[in-house]
């Protein structure tokens, strides 16, 4: 029996699911098709689906975010016990299954006491029953958001009616909020998104083209209100203007251990004469998630050309062996071919004091844009992914323009 299971073995022991130990005993059959799960949040209810299926005895799963699908492959039944590690994620659902139902929670490892209520019912697809959808809040929304201790920021909302359901996101400065969908009944909206680590549930009225009473929930505990205009010119500040050298730096410098424990910097042989990017990012960062798969494809096709990348993963533990783990996870999942370092722990704050030259850490992630010379020629922070249409693919225009610039230089 391998440490991980061993690992959530004893964890469903002191939820009190003794019974899941019993690796004796047959284990139940899981019903292959739809399922509707519901994480229990904050006296909320965030709904989402995923697909069981079982193929030569193994199961698999996929989990459905609206227009993504988020393939599973870690699926293990003990007993009557479902576990289901979400992703890259140090992240699991953990159920007792009971015929054509399941019951347990949502665990997030790296966390300390951090779990959720979760439940599913069987063959039941959507995320709603009869959805009611109307076009209140169709359009660009000019958003400000306010945390708990008063504290705010910007965002774009982009929405949409798709049939019966709405869609959209919100963009931020540093990064979109991913694929939302939910409904939109009279002048009240609820959206959500799942896609193993952000849960989130947004709900606002609409009046006179101004959202009022937003409410935005993200897990445990996290909340903040917003509200915001229709505007069809809304917009944020320039990424690229957002993170920059201090005064008196002209140049990155640094010295990170890789994954072979070995150190690597940017005088290394490999970086010499070379465009380099440093993708600032962490794999427990979903938003990170979506720009990897974007720049894993795009370093397949471009590594012959000069350039290099480097990732430096900012983890959720202070932990190399951890943090190489999940790093290595990522990297086999998503077929990357360029390099890692382990840089820090995930706190800005800490993150900022690793790489002194720079303004701050505002974002996970951020790209620096490094030139032949060594010279820092542009810094990107956040970012644009999928689930932001045109804003995603103008970004990737824009990207792929500057990198023909610094490599032909």
């Amino acid at each position: 029996m391998d440490k991980r299971l061993m690992k959530l073995l004893a964890v469903f022991f002191l939820l009190g699911l003794q019974h899941a130990c019993k690796t004796e005993s047959k284990p139940v059959e899981l019903q292959e098709g739809i399922w509707r799960g519901e994480i229990h949040m904050q006296n909320q209810k965030l709904p989402f689906n995923f697909e069981i299926t079982k193929k030569d005895g193994s199961y698999k799963a996929n989990l459905i975010n609206a227009e993504e699908i988020l393939p599973l492959d870690e699926v293990t039944i003990v007993g009557d016990s479902l576990f289901i590690t979400l992703h890259i994620f140090d992240i699991d659902l953990k159920a007792k299954i009971e015929a054509t139902t399941l019951n347990g929670y949502y665990i997030k490892n790296y966390k300390e006491n951090y779990k959720l209520p979760f439940k599913a019912v069987y063959n039941k697809s959507g995320r709603f029953d009869q959805p009611e959808s109307s076009g209140f809040f169709d359009g660009k929304w000019q958003t400000t958001f306010t945390e708990e201790d008063g504290k705010t920021y910007p965002a774009v909302g982009i929405f949409n009616q798709d049939g019966d359901v709405m869609k959209g996101t919100f963009l931020t400065e540093t990064g979109d909020y991913r694929y939302l969908e939910g409904t939109a009944s009279g002048n009240k909206m609820s959206l959500y998104t799942f896609d193993g680590n952000h849960a989130f549930i947004f709900n606002a009225t609409v009046e006179n083209d101004s959202l009022m009473k937003g409410e935005f929930l993200s897990g445990l505990d996290y909340r903040a209100t917003f509200s915001g205009t229709k505007d069809k010119d809304a917009k944020l500040t320039d990424a690229t203007k957002l993170t920059y050298l201090k005064e008196g730096y002209d140049k990155v410098a640094f010295s990170f251990p890789g994954l072979d424990g070995a150190s690597v910097s940017l005088s290394d042989n490999k970086y010499q004469n070379k465009v380099v990017l440093l993708q600032i990012f962490g794999t427990w960062c979903p938003n990170c998630m979506d720009e990897t798969v974007f720049y894993a494809d795009w370093y397949r096709k471009n590594k012959d050309r000069s350039v290099e990348i480097i990732g430096l993963a900012y983890e959720a533990k202070d932990d190399f062996n951890y943090a190489k783990a999940r790093v290595e996870k990522m990297k086999q999942k998503y077929d990357v071919g360029y390099d890692y370092v382990i840089a820090g722990v995930y706190d800005k704050e800490a993150a900022a004091r690793t790489l002194p030259m720079l303004n701050h850490v505002l974002s996970f992630p951020t790209t620096i844009f490094i030139d032949k010379k060594g010279e820092v020629r542009r810094i990107h922070t956040g970012f644009s992914g999928p689930a932001t249409g045109s804003y995603y693919d103008e970004f990737v225009k824009d990207f792929e323009d500057f990198m023909e610039q610094l490599i032909s230089e």
